[in-house]
């Protein structure tokens, strides 16, 4: 089955994969400051609802055509909004690779922030495919 797009950008999408199931992240382009913030706070606003309803959901980040993201930004992501995703229910969060240096970065550096975050335990993953960080998070979230 497709994923349903439930909210979009010119820089992202939202979108909702049943068969995961989780929310999709789906990043286009560079995002500014702005933008990435109001992407993943709406994303975690929609994990919310429809976690009311799917048990568990899972989350997903497209980064595949992401760009860079200010250490700024990566600082919000690991504390402020790892620490909100935690406490929605988000214990696994996959990422499909981004085709470019700068993406690939500012994913490592998420990752390593996330890891070693003591106030939380959220497990994260990198996949060469949106197929296979499917089939991750799906096994992951049947563990659970």
């Amino acid at each position: 089955m497709p994923d349903s797009i439930l909210h979009s950008e010119s820089y992202g999408a939202l979108l909702l994969s049943v068969d995961v199931p989780c929310i999709v992240v789906q990043w286009r382009s560079f995002a500014n400051s702005q933008q990435l913030r109001f992407l993943k706070d709406h994303g975690l606003a929609l994990y919310t609802e429809h976690a009311r309803s799917t048990r568990p959901l899972g989350w997903l980040c497209d980064t595949r055509s992401m760009g860079a993201v200010r250490t700024h930004d990566q600082q919000w992501l690991a504390t402020d909004w790892a620490g909100r995703a935690f406490a929605a229910g988000i214990r696994h969060i996959a990422y499909v690779r981004p085709n470019n240096v700068f993406g690939q970065m500012a994913i490592d550096a998420q990752i390593a922030l996330l890891s070693s975050n003591p106030a939380y335990s959220i497990n994260p993953s990198q996949h060469k495919t949106l197929a296979a960080a499917k089939r991750w998070l799906r096994q992951e979230l049947e563990k659970a």
